[in-house]
């Protein structure tokens, strides 16, 4: 990526009760009816943190198995519309997201947070609305009301200690999760994981 920040992966989060209130349905109709157009950037159709990114309402805040799926097959009625802004795919050595932060700007609000070695969350909190949130966890309530997530769970051979994201000048987030090659090699051979 050309022009870009490197962001810190965060891998010791404690608080309690992030993301326990799942956004609903109706709840994001309600939400997206009030006009915002940061909100309708940041949770538009072909945003990353959009609940219908997937083809069919998907609370966010819940972790999405991303790289089960070929994002060409996923995604195909938002590209053939021209409004996807996602992708991801895996070589040998990586699991690889890329996607633009509509909303965002060029402030580094956007964190990355590896939950427990098995899910990668991509979360910030709008900037407007952080006065209001100060005094408890925005993630703890409403937390559409305050800012964004995306959840993924991360495959078995992911080696989370070695991720890496980046933030162009541009708004577009690019995450690199190495693939364990040692796990590859061993689920590939059948030898058992006891060796992890």
């Amino acid at each position: 990526m050309t022009s870009c920040l490197k962001l810190e992966v965060q891998t010791e989060d404690q608080t309690p009760h992030k993301w326990c209130i799942s956004l609903a349905e109706d709840e994001f109709k309600r939400l997206l009816s009030h006009g915002n157009p940061v909100v309708h950037k940041l949770f538009g159709e072909g945003s990353l943190f959009s609940p219908l990114l997937f083809g069919k309402f998907f609370d966010p805040s819940d972790a999405f198995p991303l790289w089960d799926f070929e994002s060409d097959s996923l995604l195909s009625n938002l590209r053939n519309s021209g409004k996807s802004s996602v992708d991801w795919f895996q070589t040998d050595q990586a699991y690889v997201l890329k996607a633009e932060l509509p909303g965002v700007g060029k402030t580094n609000n956007v964190q990355i947070h590896v939950e427990k070695g098995k899910i990668v969350e991509i979360f910030g909190q709008l900037k407007l609305l952080q006065r209001e949130s100060q005094k408890k966890d925005w993630r703890s309530c409403n937390w559409w009301e305050y800012g964004y997530v995306r959840r993924l769970e991360l495959p078995e051979d992911a080696d989370w200690r070695r991720i890496e994201a980046y933030l162009s000048i541009d708004a577009v987030l690019e995450i690199r999760i190495p693939r364990n090659l040692l796990h590859s090699d061993t689920s590939a051979s059948g030898v058992g994981k006891n060796s992890e």
